[in-house]
């Protein structure tokens, strides 16, 4: 996690020095602002639906970063991927299940219900009613248990121990 990080520190820097270079031609003069804004990629909603889908998805380098906020390479490759099979006519289920066949249930942040992940799901629940019945048993004994009354052999004892101390 921390090598993403570092990444996205080296990117940001290097970004940031190389945009005033960028904003001038050679001879030294402002560059021409364009007469209208070209979008980033040719097909917007393609890029909505893969924003979307991939803020769903895991990188399955970086594991808990959303592969929409992973700068690793395979992150990129598999973006474009998603990007291929949507301009391909693929729904979003498609793609998933394409994923999911490729890296297995591990890339999707929200695992589907099967026999497989029953305990991921069910798990919780099990912990807590097992802590709730616990707690209930331990409750139960403590207000049941009743205490023997002090004999007068056990205060004499007790009596003893204390006269015997230095």
């Amino acid at each position: 996690m921390t090598s993403c990080l570092m990444k996205r520190f080296l990117l940001i820097l290097f970004l940031t020095l190389s945009v005033p270079a960028l904003a001038s031609d050679p001879a030294g003069e402002p560059a021409a602002a364009p007469a209208t804004a070209q979008p980033l990629f040719a097909d917007v909603e393609i890029e909505a639906r893969l924003n979307r889908l991939s803020r769903e998805l895991r990188c399955v380098v970086c594991q808990n970063e959303a592969l929409s906020d992973s700068p690793a390479e395979l992150a990129g490759a598999m973006r474009q991927e998603i990007r291929d099979l949507m301009k391909a006519g693929k729904t979003d289920q498609e793609v998933l299940s394409f994923l999911t066949s490729r890296y297995g249930d591990f890339v999707l942040f929200r695992p589907p219900f099967k026999p497989v992940t029953y305990l991921l799901w069910i798990g919780p629940f099990l912990f807590l009613g097992f802590g709730v019945l616990v707690w209930f048993v331990a409750l139960r004994a403590r207000r049941t248990h009743k205490s023997a009354p002090v004999t007068s052999a056990q205060l004499a004892a007790a009596a003893r121990l204390l006269e015997d101390k230095p």
